[in-house]
């Protein structure tokens, strides 16, 4: 909903303010459709070349997100509270070959499906299956289990920010292209020399309309859907940093409870859940794992 609305503030306030100074929309609508093509069609060529399938797929699947928001909520985070202490609390109870079922198989596991976002996520599922199976392996030093999730952690985290630094890539392009789409314009008017000054000034005008174009697409789209979509990313990497600190909590022998509430404490303010909500939470969950 703010994206519209900052697209709607950036054209209305922009071209509002142009035509109440006095200015004419001739000039823009005729050179328009030029400028467009010949920057437009620039910047994506220079994208395409720059990128591989993969990551254009993923750029635009970046996009959408930009017009989604943030993937996780506050409801999403109660669930991965509740799955993982369920998880942990099976664990201590019953020991790690208890867990076997769940974590080699759990799209058919019975925990796992009361959280159907969370077994969406590839990434989350993969991070908590891979943990617990590293503790099925003697893997407990928890100094050595925090640095290989970190290394997980940061891995992911290059990868899902790449499309944003693509974007970034393209916005820092988008004033010079503009520049170029100028001076064509410029070599154009140098090539109608003789004609009047009204002629040459409607086209010194058009191909000024390149310079403008370059810089307000850069500045006032491409930029700040790449800063929106690097703030998205960052915001979702929360969640599976909250999965790394419950169980490093584990691997240092807290009970389940205390596990959960050590996780509680690393999600993101606007997205916590209350201390009370979240143990009667656990309370709610059944009692047979």
């Amino acid at each position: 909903m703010t994206i519209i609305l900052g697209l709607l503030a950036v054209v209305g306030l922009v071209f509002g303010g142009f035509l109440l100074s006095g200015g004419s929309m001739d000039v823009l609508i005729h050179a328009l459709p030029f400028e467009g093509m010949m920057i437009g069609g620039a910047a994506l060529g220079s994208f395409l070349i720059a990128n591989s399938f993969g990551m254009i797929k993923q750029s635009g699947r970046g996009l959408v997100k930009v017009l989604k928001g943030s993937k996780w909520k506050t409801a999403d985070y109660t669930d991965l509270l509740n799955l993982l202490y369920e998880l942990s609390r099976l664990y201590r109870n019953k020991g790690i070959i208890a867990l076997d079922p769940h974590v080699e198989a759990p799209e058919e596991s019975e925990i796992f499906s009361r959280y159907p976002r969370i077994l969406k996520d590839h990434f989350a599922i993969q991070l908590i299956t891979d943990s617990f199976r590293m503790l099925a392996m003697n893997f407990d030093d928890k100094y050595q289990t925090e640095d290989v999730i970190n290394r997980k952690l940061k891995k992911h985290h290059r990868e899902v920010l790449a499309p944003a630094s693509a974007l970034q890539t393209v916005s820092d392009a988008l004033p010079a292209i503009g520049i170029i789409a100028a001076v064509l314009g410029v070599i154009k008017t140098m090539g109608a020399i003789d004609q009047p000054p009204e002629i040459l000034g409607g086209m010194i005008g058009g191909a000024l309309v390149g310079t403008f174009l370059g810089v307000f697409l850069a500045y006032c789209f491409v930029q700040p859907m790449s800063g929106r979509l690097r703030q998205i990313e960052e915001e979702d990497s929360a969640f599976y940093a909250v999965i790394r600190d419950i169980f490093v909590a584990l691997v240092s022998d807290h009970p389940p409870n205390i596990c959960v509430e050590i996780g509680r404490g690393s999600i993101p303010t606007a997205h916590q859940p209350d201390f009370y909500a979240v143990e009667q939470a656990q309370k709610d969950l059944p009692q047979a794992a």
